[in-house]
C-alpha cells in the first residue's frame, strides 16, 4: 500500500480504540485485588494477570491467522466479542464466588486485551514504510482516552456493581463488557475497506521468509517487545497490591494505574515520529534505559508515597511505549506481506506469554522479598533491552 493512509479506516480504528481502551484497563486496575479477595492469598494475586495474558496469547494467534485469511476486520471483531464474554464471565464468577468460573473467564477476557494491541498492526498496514511508526502510534494513542478513564471509574462502576448485587471489584469488568462490545460493533459496521484485504488466491508456498538482516531485525524487535512486556506486567500488576498493603484505597491505586496507562499510550505520536526519524533500534535502546529508571525509582519510593510510585509507574508506561512502538515497526519491516498477519499474531503470542510469566512470577517475588526486590529484578531485566537493540542495529547496518 502506497501513499498516505486512507483516512476512513484509520478513523474507524481510532474510534474503536477509544472505546476498547476502557475494557483494557479493567483487569489491570482490579484484577489482582479481586483475586486476592477470592483466593485469600497475596502470593496468588498475580494469577489474573497471568491468565488474561495467557488468554491474550491464544487470542493473538487466532486473530492473526483469521486476519491473514479473512481480513483485519474479522479478526478484530471476533477478538472483541471474546472479550465481552470473558468480562461477563468474571462478573458472574465474582457474584457467585466461584474461582472455577473466574479462571477460564479471565482467559477469555484476555482475547479482548490482545485485540486492542493487535489493532496497531492494522494501523501499520495503512501507511507506507516511511510513516509506519506514526500510523502505529496513532492507533495506540487513541487507546489513551478509554484506558485513562477506565481506572478512574473504579468507584462509580463499583457502586453500580453493588446496586446489582455484585461485588464492588467486579464493577470495572461490567465497563469492559460494554467497551469491548461497542468496539466490535463499530469495526463490524464501519471498517471498510480492509486494512489488510483478503487475498484473492493463497500465497505461493515458495514465498521466502526474512533472511539475514531482516531476520535479525525480526528477532531483535520481538525480543524488545517480550522483555518490555514482561517487566511492565510484573511491576504494574503488584503495584495496587503494594498500595493496599500500606493503607491506600482502590481509588489511589486507580489513579496511579490511570497515570501509568496514560504514559503507555499518550506519548505514542512522538514515539512514532522518533521511530520514523532515527529508526527503531535507538528508540528500543531508550526503552531499556527508561524501564531501568522506573524499576530503580519504584524500589526506592517510600511505601506511603503515592506520588513516588506514580512517577515510577509513569516511567514504566513510557518505557513500554518506546519498546512496543519501535518493536512493532521493526517486526513489520522484516516480514513479507504474504505471511505478515499470521507472523504478527505469533509475535504477539510471545508477548502475551512474556506478560503471563511476569504476572505469575510477580506475586511470589512480592510475597518472598517485598516490592523493592520485585522492582529491582524488573529493572535489571529491562537493562537487557539495550544490548538486544544494539545487536539488532548491527545486523541492520545501524540506526537510520
Amino acid at each position: 500500500m502506497t501513499g498516505a493512509a486512507p483516512r476512513r479506516p484509520l478513523a474507524v480504528l481510532v474510534f474503536s480504540q477509544v472505546l476498547s481502551g476502557a475494557g483494557l484497563a479493567a483487569g489491570i486496575t482490579v484484577g489482582a485485588l479481586l483475586a486476592e479477595d477470592m483466593l485469600g492469598s497475596t502470593g496468588l494475586a498475580g494469577v489474573p494477570s497471568a491468565l488474561f495474558t495467557a488468554g491474550a496469547a491464544v487470542g493473538a494467534a487466532g486473530i492473526g491467522r483469521l486476519s491473514q485469511r479473512r481480513g483485519r476486520r474479522a479478526g478484530l471483531v471476533l477478538g472483541y466479542g471474546a472479550g465481552v464474554l470473558g468480562s461477563l464471565g468474571v462478573v458472574a464468577a465474582a457474584a457467585l464466588g466461584s474461582v472455577l468460573l473466574l479462571f477460564p473467564s479471565l482467559l477469555v477476557y484476555g482475547a479482548g486485551t490482545a485485540t486492542n494491541l493487535m489493532a496497531r498492526y492494522a494501523g501499520a498496514e495503512l501507511a507506507p514504510p516511511e510513516r509506519r511508526g506514526r500510523a502505529v502510534s496513532t492507533v495506540l494513542c487513541a487507546t489513551t482516552l478509554g484506558a485513562v478513564a477506565g481506572p478512574n471509574l473504579v468507584t462509580a462502576t463499583g457502586d453500580l456493581a453493588l446496586a446489582w448485587g455484585v461485588p464492588r471489584l467486579a464493577g470495572p469488568f461490567l465497563l469492559a463488557a460494554a467497551a469491548f462490545g461497542a468496539a466490535a460493533v463499530v469495526l463490524a459496521a464501519l471498517l471498510r475497506p480492509e486494512p489488510l484485504p483478503q487475498p484473492a488466491a493463497p500465497a505461493a508456498p515458495s514465498a521466502p521468509g526474512p533472511t539475514g538482516g531482516p531476520r535479525r531485525g525480526l528477532l531483535a524487535g520481538t525480543a524488545v517487545m517480550l522483555l518490555t512486556q514482561l517487566v511492565m506486567i510484573a511491576l504494574m500488576t503488584m503495584t495496587p497490591v503494594h498500595l493496599r498493603a500500606h493503607g491506600h484505597d482502590a481509588q489511589a491505586a486507580g489513579l496511579v494505574i490511570a497515570l501509568h496507562v496514560g504514559a503507555m499510550f499518550l506519548p505514542s505520536p512522538l514515539t512514532g515520529r522518533w521511530v520514523d526519524r532515527v529508526g527503531p533500534q535507538r528508540v528500543a535502546a531508550a526503552s531499556g534505559v527508561t524501564l531501568l529508571a522506573a524499576g530503580l525509582l519504584a524500589m526506592l519510593a517510600p511505601p506511603h508515597s503515592v506520588a513516588g510510585l506514580a512517577v515510577a509507574l509513569v516511567l514504566l508506561g513510557l518505557g513500554w511505549n518506546l519498546g512496543l512502538v519501535s518493536g512493532t515497526a521493526w517486526v513489520t519491516e522484516a516480514l513479507p506481506p504474504a505471511r505478515r498477519a499470521t507472523s504478527q499474531g505469533l509475535v504477539d503470542v510471545g508477548i502475551a506469554l512474556a506478560g503471563a510469566t511476569g504476572g505469575m512470577a510477580s506475586g511470589p517475588v512480592l510475597a518472598a522479598g517485598g516490592f523493592p526486590v520485585l522492582a529491582l529484578v524488573c529493572g535489571v531485566l529491562a537493562a537487557v533491552v539495550v544490548p538486544v537493540a544494539a545487536l539488532g542495529a548491527r545486523g541492520a547496518g545501524g540506526a537510520r
